[in-house]
């Protein structure tokens, strides 16, 4: 480790972003988004989890009939803002052909930023901590793969969270 690397450890904070696709080579989108974020100056990656694949989920609910996603979480170290890290994912997700047409459709790529330190936010931009998260198996899951103590934001231990929702989505 250099001595700008240990800088950027004590200086930076955590974050955890969860990924997922339903179009293309799902796989090899998200392999590429995470490289992207290894690549990224001021970001660096601790962990990523095993992909899962789940149900799509639109504003109705699950939607049998959409092609199914491929979901993973990301945990990072930052020295991006919160605002700046959102960018930088939205920028990532336009890399790899995400279209905006549609609230909750199908997509190549799908990047959200679920925590940041321990911050809380209402910003309607950036809400913090997702405010989904909690009701998400495909994000609590491999979350909890590679964070198995992991706590969220004013909700509470994401194990605790996890069970409470049973087998549900």
């Amino acid at each position: 480790m250099t001595g700008a690397d240990a800088v950027t450890m004590l200086r930076s904070e955590r974050a955890v972003l969860a990924l997922g696709a339903n179009l293309g080579d799902r796989e090899a989108t998200l392999d590429a988004a995470v490289e992207d974020l290894r690549a990224t100056p001021g970001v660096i990656v601790d962990a990523v989890s095993t992909f899962i694949e789940s149900t799509a989920v639109t504003l109705e609910g699950e939607d049998e009939s959409a092609p199914a996603y491929l979901n993973g979480v990301v945990l990072v170290r930052t020295l991006l803002t919160p605002e700046r890290l959102l960018e930088t994912v939205n920028r990532i997700e336009d890399e790899h052909g995400r279209v905006r047409e549609e609230r909750w459709g199908n997509r190549t790529l799908d990047i959200d930023v679920i925590t940041f330190a321990t911050r809380l936010s209402d910003d309607p931009h950036l809400t913090l901590p997702h405010p989904r998260a909690a009701e998400r198996t495909f994000v609590l899951d491999p979350w909890l793969e590679v964070d198995p103590d992991a706590e969220l934001p004013g909700v509470g231990r994401v194990a605790d969270v996890r069970d409470q929702l049973g087998s549900s989505s």
